[in-house]
């Protein structure tokens, strides 16, 4: 069985690595990936970067992670949403491992696919 997945999605890089640093700090839980994606609007918008932390633990452990992460984020540039799932499957844990920082430049992170 897989551990507890906890998603943190927010606006901006800084907010995302502020973000990972309090839920590391929160609990004992590990960053397995974050994820950048630039939205449709993203001329309209402050902060055209919208980031996913995604960490990993036991579920107190995601779940108090999770709360440090997202008011970090909230206090930096803004939260736009919060989940923790408690028991992923497989398939759940594969995409959740999935990476999109780094795409942009080929062979950047090993077996980033």
């Amino acid at each position: 069985m897989n551990e507890a997945i906890g998603i943190i999605e927010m606006y901006g890089f800084v907010s995302a690595i502020t973000a990972a640093d309090a839920a590391a700090k929160a609990a004992d839980v590990k960053v397995i990936a974050i994820d950048s994606n630039k939205p449709a609007n993203a001329e309209s918008v402050e902060v055209p970067l919208i980031m996913a932390v995604k960490i990993q633990g036991s579920v107190s452990a995601v779940t108090a992670g999770v709360e440090a992460a997202a008011q970090a984020a909230e206090s930096v540039s803004g939260l736009i949403n919060k989940h923790v799932i408690a028991s992923p499957t497989d398939d759940a844990q594969k995409m959740a491992l999935r990476v999109s920082v780094g795409r942009d430049k080929v062979g950047h992170i090993k077996n980033n696919a």
